[in-house]
């Protein structure tokens, strides 16, 4: 069976650290990157991602933009997207909504709450 791949991105490293620790400790390769626009190497490879985790409040490209765009495009509508962020839980709410986005986990977040709505996305 081939090792499920996720894309997280975020401009915080620390995130990026402790996500890349919690997914990978769950059996997960994670490729991370600060950029929106640059996880389109990731994105777009030969062995796309079974998962992405963007932060909602990035740099140049917001993620929430980032997954409109994912969406709207044949080849990435499929993937699903996890919202990360800082923001009220009703804010993230409506911002997945409106987004397209699969599902949304609240920073900071615990790495068992980062794997189970992962496992939970992916089971869906």
């Amino acid at each position: 069976m081939t090792q499920k791949r996720i894309v997280v991105i975020d401009d915080s490293k620390l995130v990026l650290a402790i996500a890349t620790e919690a997914l990978e400790g769950a059996g997960f390769e994670v490729l991370t990157t600060d950029s929106g626009i640059e996880a389109n190497q990731f994105i777009y490879s030969s062995r796309r991602p079974d998962l992405i985790l963007i932060d909602v409040m990035m740099p140049l490209l917001n993620g929430d933009r980032k997954v409109r765009l994912l969406k709207e495009r044949e080849s990435s509508r499929h993937i699903p997207i996890i919202l990360m962020s800082t923001k009220a839980r009703d804010e993230l709410e409506q911002l997945t909504r409106e987004s397209g986005a699969d599902g949304y986990i609240q920073k900071p977040f615990d790495e068992a709450s980062l794997v189970q709505q992962v496992d939970r996305i992916l089971a869906a």
